[in-house]
């Protein structure tokens, strides 16, 4: 018995962008689009309907924009996965969609693997985006997070919920480093690393290592 595919809703004003899109993706037995919205507004209407497993949005459309239809369907259903498409690297929009609740974003332009690849990584509830791009897209904000040492929650400890090694954890995580790195630092096993991080994003409430990465500066845990 094989695993059902991922379910993919396309998002763009653009019906080229989404049919270029939709020739990558059906390409790959493991993957299917099963609907298209040309707004964002109609964007929310289908993920409500269809429940897709993963949604490709643009961010720059009429009627509503992407933000905060992304912003909608994650108020609607925390659980969506949702990439944020995006036209510059390290672009204000895309930051934009991953505080609004994204699990990543990708260039328009990215190779065909990259889209299949990121696709089925939000799909499986990792990020499809590095911690390193993720940093440098805070430093853009720098202005606005908190200096490394303070806190942004009345003076209280945002993690001090997190054992010591979960702390630690915590802020790998932020330098960008994956569990592999992790585990060489602290002499862990991948498996133990990535029982760790699960306990880490549990009990932060926090959805994967991209908001792992924007907790951690905007609470000032880590120097910039």
């Amino acid at each position: 018995m094989t695993d059902a595919p991922v379910r993919i809703l396309l998002v763009d004003d653009q019906q080229l962008v989404r049919l270029g899109f939709r020739m990558v993706l059906e390409a790959e037995p493991d993957l299917a689009v099963v609907g298209e919205a040309g707004d964002g507004a109609e964007a929310v209407r289908l993920t409500s309907a269809l429940k897709p497993d993963v949604v490709l949005m643009d961010v720059r459309m009429p009627v509503l924009d992407g933000i905060e239809a992304t912003r909608r369907i994650v108020e609607a259903d925390p659980a969506a996965r949702i990439i944020i498409l995006t036209t510059f690297d390290l672009d204000e929009y895309a930051f934009g969609g991953l505080r609004a609740g994204a699990s990543g974003f990708l260039l328009k332009d990215a190779r065909p693997e990259e889209l299949t690849s990121a696709v089925r990584a939000v799909a499986a509830g990792d990020a499809a985006v590095s911690g390193r791009v993720t940093r440098a897209m805070l430093e853009l904000f720098a202005d606005h997070l908190p200096a490394a040492g303070s806190t942004a929650r009345g003076g209280a400890d945002p993690a001090a919920a997190l054992t010591p090694r979960e702390r630690e954890i915590l802020l790998a995580i932020g330098e960008g480093l994956s569990n592999g790195e992790i585990g060489a630092r602290f002499y862990l096993t991948e498996s133990t690393v990535k029982t760790h991080v699960g306990r880490v994003l549990s009990k932060l409430q926090l959805r994967d290592r991209v908001h792992a990465v924007i907790f951690a500066y905007e609470n000032g845990l880590l120097e910039r």
